[in-house]
């Protein structure tokens, strides 16, 4: 049974993953590409859904104005990210339900822009060929993840990962999303239309038609950049749409996602007076 928080009502931006529950000290907050995406693109004045699974008792993000389907499930996705001197160690310690193409309302199947963003390979990938008439912007980092029987989480190469992406409009994903494999990166830039491969506090290496341009972010004080990756994937797939310019795109993702950085969780995600200011700052600079 899909559960709606309200009345299916028409969208122009419809990102499918799952909300997330993090593990933190004393509880649990809500994250996920789902959860970045929807409320970035709504600051960026766009009517938004989400197709997702999570249990009844999840933790869930402020989603005033943005329209949800829900699989039920008997447990939500959570995850825990644990830091040491030298790396992430992360822990998948339950999945909720997969996501299928018939949980999808007639309405939604000419959405102008779809974001595919699974974090635990949760989507089925017979959404690439559902959208034929709509922008598809895609965050693969769910299909490179696998996870043992403790759930500790490690790289997988997906080797389906042309055959489908090709299908995509874009594709941002981070370099450690590849476990910093560059033969990975080099298969795909021949694969699919535009790649854009962030690389952190370095920012972000852009291909498009044979070309390729790195765009740095100003210099900020990380805080957490949990999330910054979905906040500049989001900003960069509305305006490539919009302008169908990568360079344009990466420059205003960049700095909409380079100030995510210096607040922590949720609260990195734009305010509509940052991203009219970063518009200006665009504009002033061309």
């Amino acid at each position: 049974m899909i559960e709606t928080l309200r009345p299916i009502e028409p969208i122009d931006y419809l990102v499918i993953g799952h909300i997330t529950q993090d593990k933190v000290p004393g509880g649990f907050t809500p994250g996920g590409t789902a959860s970045y995406a929807a409320l970035t693109a709504k600051a960026l004045g766009r009517r938004v859904g989400i197709l997702t699974s999570y249990a009844n008792q999840a933790v869930l993000p402020q989603l005033d104005g943005i329209q949800v389907i829900n699989q039920p499930a008997e447990s939500s996705t959570v995850f825990e990210n644990i830091y040491h001197p030298t790396g992430r160690v992360q822990t998948i310690h339950s999945q909720a339900e997969r996501l299928h193409p018939r949980q999808l309302p007639q309405s939604w199947l000419n959405t102008p822009l779809v974001h595919l963003g699974p974090v635990a390979a949760e989507i089925d990938p017979a959404f690439f060929r559902l959208f034929p008439s709509s922008f598809l912007g895609v965050t693969p980092q769910g299909w490179y993840r696998q996870w043992d029987a403790v759930g500790r989480v490690s790289f997988l190469e997906w080797i389906e990962a042309n055959h489908y992406l090709r299908n995509a409009n874009a594709i941002v994903l981070s370099i450690e999303d590849v476990d910093g494999n560059e033969d990975i990166i080099a298969d795909l830039v021949y694969a699919v239309r535009v790649l854009v491969v962030t690389e952190g506090y370095r920012g972000a290496q852009v291909y498009w038609n044979g070309d390729v341009r790195n765009f740095r972010p100003p210099q900020i004080e990380e805080v957490d950049a949990t999330g910054a990756g979905d906040i500049f994937a989001t900003a960069f797939f509305i305006r490539l749409q919009q302008t169908q310019d990568p360079w344009e795109a990466a420059r205003f993702a960049t700095l909409i996602a380079s100030r995510s950085i210096s607040r922590k969780g949720l609260e990195s995600v734009p305010t509509e007076a940052e991203i009219r200011n970063d518009m200006i700052d665009i504009i002033t600079k061309r």
